[in-house]
C-alpha cells in the first residue's frame, strides 16, 4: 500500500514539474490524482491498487506524503490544504497566489493599470476581481463538469475535493482587496507569469466605475489624459460591448473633454444621456450645478482648466 502511494507521489511531482506549475489548490491536485489513479500503469510502469478508484482515504494518503516530502508547501495564511505553491518554484508573487487561488479571479483596477504601464504608482494592496457568489458558484460546476466529463456525478459522490471559494485577505505580506463583480471582466491569460489580468480596455472602464480603486478620480483623469489617445480604439470597443448606458456617457465626456478625442463612436452615445436627470461623473461626490450640456452629467469633480 505504501509503495503505491509513493509511486502516486511522484508521478504527480513529475507531472506538476513538467508542467512548470508554481501552485495549486486542494481540488487542482485531486483532479490530477483521479486522473492518474484510472490508469493501470504509467510509461509502461504498472501502478499496483487494491481499488479501481480514488477513495478519500487514499486520496488524503497522497496529498500527505507529497507535503511529507517537500514537494507541495502550504501556503502561508490559508486554511489547511486549500492551496500550496511547489517546491523550487518561485511563487512569492501574490498575483500569482491569488489566479492559482481563485480560478476565475484576475488582476485588475490600480494593479491592472501598473501591470499594463498606465500609471507610475506602485499599489499598496493587490486588487482583483472576481466573480459575484452565485456566477462564481455557476462557474466552478461548469469547470468541474468540463474536468471530469463522464466521470463528474461519480467524483462528485466520492465528494474528495471540490472547486470552492477560498477568501484571502494578505498573501505574501500583501494586502488584497477582491471586488466581487457583477460584469463579467475581460481579461488575457499571461501564460508565462501564471497570471490573469484585465484587457486594457476592460481597465479603463474599470476607472470610471471605481475609480476610488483606482488612485482616486483625479488620478483617472490624468491617465485618460495621458493614455487615452494611444488605446482609444480598445476604449471604445469595451465600452461599446460591455458599458451600461451611465458608462457610456462618462466614457464619452471624459474620453471628449479629457483625451480629446472626436469619433462618430463616442458621438453615439450620447442617445443614453437622460435629460433632466442627475447623473454625476463622479459617483461618489456631491452633486455639482456645473454641468454638461451634450452629456446630460453633473461635471461634479475638479478637472484641470487646460483639459477642459
Amino acid at each position: 500500500m505504501a509503495e503505491k502511494q509513493l509511486q502516486i507521489s511522484a508521478v504527480i511531482a513529475q507531472q506538476l514539474s513538467r508542467e512548470g506549475a508554481v501552485a495549486l489548490t486542494r481540488y487542482d491536485l485531486a483532479r490530477r490524482v483521479w486522473s492518474i489513479y484510472k490508469q493501470t500503469s504509467i510509461d509502461g510502469v504498472p501502478l499496483r491498487k487494491q481499488r479501481n478508484e480514488l477513495d478519500r482515504t487514499t486520496f488524503a494518503r497522497v496529498e500527505h506524503q507529497l507535503v511529507t516530502n517537500g514537494v507541495l508547501l502550504p501556503v502561508a495564511g490559508l486554511p489547511t490544504g486549500a492551496a500550496y505553491t511547489l517546491v523550487g518554484a518561485s511563487a512569492s508573487d501574490p498575483r500569482v497566489l491569488a489566479c492559482a487561488i481563485d480560478p476565475f479571479c484576475y488582476i485588475s483596477h490600480l494593479s491592472a493599470m501598473e501591470f499594463h504601464g498606465l500609471t507610475d504608482r506602485m499599489p499598496e494592496f493587490l486588487y482583483i476581481s472576481s466573480p459575484a457568489p452565485t456566477q462564481w458558484r455557476q462557474f466552478a460546476d461548469i469547470r468541474m463538469q468540463k474536468d471530469f466529463g463522464d466521470d463528474y456525478s461519480r467524483y462528485t459522490e466520492v465528494g474528495i475535493a471540490s472547486l470552492t471559494r477560498t477568501t484571502f485577505t494578505k498573501l505574501s505580506g500583501r494586502i488584497v482587496h477582491q471586488f466581487k463583480s457583477l460584469h463579467l471582466g475581460a481579461f488575457i491569460h499571461i501564460k508565462d507569469q501564471h497570471i490573469r489580468v484585465s484587457t486594457i480596455g476592460r481597465t479603463f472602464l474599470d476607472m470610471l466605475r471605481e475609480p476610488s480603486l483606482c488612485g482616486g478620480i483625479g488620478h483617472v483623469f490624468n491617465v485618460f489624459h495621458e493614455n487615452g489617445s494611444p488605446y482609444f480604439n480598445l476604449i471604445i470597443d469595451e465600452v461599446n460591448q460591455h458599458g451600461s448606458g451611465i458608462d457610456k456617457v462618462r466614457a464619452g465626456f471624459v474620453l471628449e473633454n479629457i483625451s480629446k478625442i472626436s469619433d462618430p463612436r463616442i458621438d453615439a452615445w450620447v442617445e443614453h444621456a437622460q435629460r433632466g436627470g442627475s447623473r454625476k461623473l463622479d459617483a461618489t461626490a456631491d452633486y455639482s450645478p456645473h454641468f454638461s450640456e451634450k452629456w446630460a452629467l453633473s461635471i461634479n469633480t475638479p478637472i484641470s482648466k487646460e483639459w477642459i
